[in-house]
């Protein structure tokens, strides 16, 4: 009985620890009509993160549409299944991911990237910035 609930306790623990990571799926939103955009999904590769669009869920969205504004190796390929993120890595001592970069596939803009899960890991606070000018979007995560 006690060995039965130690395993449960640690799966428990377990699963609350990776809530509070950015890795898995992520419904992004539209700032301006609130409107899901896109699922993304994050995966960790030896403690760095990226992202990769693995849905278009707009009701307009073109699902061959190609990213035309990109300026590097992503230009001209599809949006579906993009690398969006590349190279965050956790903060030491804090449940923020940093020093990674974000594109923006509808103006082909890539910013400087933080990510930081809120609401126990439900939310994540994708924050984008040039010169420590940008924005903040918070995606749901995708149960």
């Amino acid at each position: 009985m006690k060995k039965a609930l130690v395993a449960l306790l640690s799966v428990v623990a377990a699963s609350a620890f990776a809530q509070m990571s950015p890795v898995g799926k992520w419904h992004s939103i539209d700032d301006k009509t609130k409107e899901v955009k896109s699922e993304i999904e994050i995966v960790d590769n030896g403690g760095v993160l990226t992202g990769r669009v693995a849905k278009l869920l707009r009701k307009d969205a073109k699902q061959d549409a190609v990213c035309d504004e990109c300026s590097d190796d992503r230009k001209g390929k599809p949006i579906l299944g993009m690398e969006i993120i590349r190279g965050a890595k956790k903060t030491d001592g804090k449940d923020v991911w940093e020093e990674g970069k974000i594109l923006d596939p509808e103006n082909g803009k890539t910013y400087t990237l933080r990510l930081t899960p809120i609401e126990g890991g439900k939310k994540l606070e994708v924050r984008g910035s040039v010169f420590g000018i940008g924005r903040t979007q918070t995606w749901v995560r995708v149960n």
